[in-house]
């Protein structure tokens, strides 16, 4: 029996920019130090209920469209919402938001479904507002870091 955790990473990157945020948050989670997490990142269109079954915690990232989560995103919660309702209750999770606004109105959207799940965040959404800066794969990757070691080492 194996006491490996599993660290699912659900994120919409269409830009060379998001793209970046995805590796760091994969740079970070798979950090040669941790060695019992395995980790899987799955775009939100190809993501099923299955893979979420599958994880221990999960980390969200998306893109703030129109004062909202990406349509991808929304469409993988409407999927996957009602086989993992009652199954993945208190289930750990982070999300970052890539904002060009405030990322309020996505804030707010991404914590309404994950309460109707009854998901337990790891942390409040980390927004990455304005202007692309290098500094956001910098926090990604530390993102990544801090859900891995802490599913590693049982504080999540």
């Amino acid at each position: 029996m194996s006491n490996t955790k599993h660290l699912l990473i659900v994120a919409h990157n269409p830009s060379p920019n998001t793209q970046k945020l995805v590796e760091a948050t994969l740079r970070g989670a798979r950090h040669e130090d941790i060695e019992g997490v395995s980790v899987k990142y799955i775009p939100p269109l190809q993501a099923v209920a299955d893979d979420v079954l599958w994880a221990d915690a999960i980390i969200l990232g998306t893109t703030e469209n129109f004062g909202y989560m990406s349509g991808a995103l929304k469409d993988f919660f409407d999927r996957i919402y009602y086989p993992c309702l009652e199954r993945t209750e208190a289930m750990p999770y982070a999300a970052y938001i890539r904002a060009g606004l405030d990322g309020t109105g996505t804030k707010i959207a991404i914590g309404k479904i994950t309460t109707g799940l009854k998901w337990k965040p790891v942390q409040e959404p980390m927004i990455l507002h304005g202007e692309y800066r290098s500094e956001f794969e910098q926090q990604c990757e530390e993102l990544g870091m801090l859900l891995a070691a802490s599913l590693e080492s049982g504080i999540i």
